[in-house]
């Protein structure tokens, strides 16, 4: 089940308030021109922003996520309609797309992260029944030696956000547990009106030779292992490519 910061309709239209700056987005858009990919899937697309601007460049886009309220808002910035959305999850939409071959599988931000146990493996055989044979997928996690969830403090994280609908809404954050590999934090919004409303959210930290060993289970073969620019030496940025045998899993 999505977190309520983004299956929550009013929480949900905070993200794109909070998110303002998306430069983090660019270094995918220069890996889907790298590869020459035509076709991407983007799991866990959440409010469409990286969709609409790769399908505004003119490629083949599925957005999907599980949240429908993040959905929604995806939709209405699509105003050509040049994106397929898909409610759902990986299993979901191999299903629902079982006949489609695309280029790219891309999972940006904590999406990676947000799979505890079995079902990082059968997302990686859905994204991978999805690819091309020698189709690349794509996705960021946060490297745990760097201990980021330190960092993840109500004084660090204290914001006001400007929401048009809301007026100034007050956000923070507060780590609930540290249970490695997993980490447990909440978001807590405070409204003008004076009410409040909390977001739990739970990610798995692996770390570079367990993602890779589920990669290669899963039927990949690791292109590279990058830096993210947006926050160098915080996270690896895995490209993998598609191996097409049915040998694996």
């Amino acid at each position: 089940m999505p977190d309520d910061a983004f299956a929550d309709a009013r929480l949900a239209a905070l993200y794109d308030v909070a998110e303002v700056d998306r430069d983090d987005l660019v270094h995918y858009e220069r890996i889907v021109g790298e590869f020459d990919a035509a076709s991407v899937l983007d799991l866990g697309c959440g409010t469409g922003t990286l969709a609409c601007r790769l399908a505004g460049a003119g490629l083949d886009v599925v957005g999907v996520d599980p949240a429908r309220a993040s959905l929604n808002l995806a939709k209405s910035k699509d105003h050509t309609g040049n994106v397929r959305w898909l409610h759902g999850d990986a299993v979901a939409a191999a299903t629902e797309l079982a006949t489609t071959s695309i280029d790219m599988a891309l999972m940006t931000g904590n999406v990676a992260q947000v799979f505890l146990g079995d079902d990082w493996h059968e997302t990686l055989l859905a994204l991978r029944h999805l690819l091309r044979p020698g189709g690349h997928l794509v996705f960021e996690t946060r490297d745990p030696a760097y201990r980021g969830w330190e960092e993840w403090t109500r004084d660090r994280s204290h914001a006001i956000l400007r929401s048009q609908i809301d007026g100034p809404v007050e956000t923070w954050v507060d780590l609930v547990e540290v249970a490695l590999p997993f980490v447990s934090f909440r978001w807590t919004y405070r409204f003008s009106d004076g009410t409040e409303q909390t977001s739990n959210s739970t990610l798995r930290f692996r770390d570079r030779a367990e993602i890779e060993a589920s990669l290669a289970r899963a039927g990949y073969d690791i292109v590279d292992v990058r830096d993210a620019p947006d926050r160098p030496g915080k996270e690896f940025v895995f490209i993998a490519r598609n191996l097409a045998s049915d040998t694996c899993c």
